[in-house]
């Protein structure tokens, strides 16, 4: 089978097509994200940054491995935040030697600000599909597959 019709690399396959039609669905989604986030003054990366600290304080390796860039370009985004009053550095309480970051108070009403701002146009775009609950389930899945993959590939990296 061609990789449009069914297999490819030795497991069930959506088909390219499909798959290209997803994958510039969710380039054209994130740009309105980034959108969205313009009248908040963040750019995608900040709010990326925010979101991973909303989960609990985080070296800037752990940052950089959960964003998938350099730990200079991490170093380069949170020092924007810091100077917003949004993040805070940190000594890790368990390695002195280590820095570690975490929202601020500011920071989390941000968050939340932003959070209800993407909400309300992801809402605006998804009722123009007729199935609003169904375009939230499909991203929800997706989300839960990116972690399952993220974890995954940690746990191998860690072997």
């Amino acid at each position: 089978m061609t990789a449009t019709s069914g297999e490819a690399g030795g497991g069930p396959s959506v088909g390219v097509d499909r798959a290209a039609r997803a994958a510039r669905a969710a380039a054209r989604l994130a740009k309105q994200v980034e959108v969205a986030l313009g009248e908040m003054d963040l750019s995608l990366p900040q709010y990326r940054v925010l979101a991973l600290l909303s989960r609990g304080s985080a070296a800037a390796s752990v940052l950089a491995g959960n964003l998938s860039v350099s730990r200079p370009s991490v170093t380069a985004l949170v020092d924007g935040l810091i100077a917003r009053g949004l993040v805070q550095r940190g000594d890790d309480p368990d390695d002195r030697r280590k820095v570690t970051h975490l929202l601020t108070s500011k920071g989390k009403r941000t968050l939340r600000q932003a959070d209800a701002v993407i909400a309300t146009r992801l809402e605006e775009i998804a009722a123009e599909g007729g199935d609003a609950s169904g375009c939230f389930d499909g991203l929800l899945a997706w989300a839960d597959a990116l972690d399952t993959w993220r974890d995954r590939r940690v746990l191998t990296a860690q072997r």
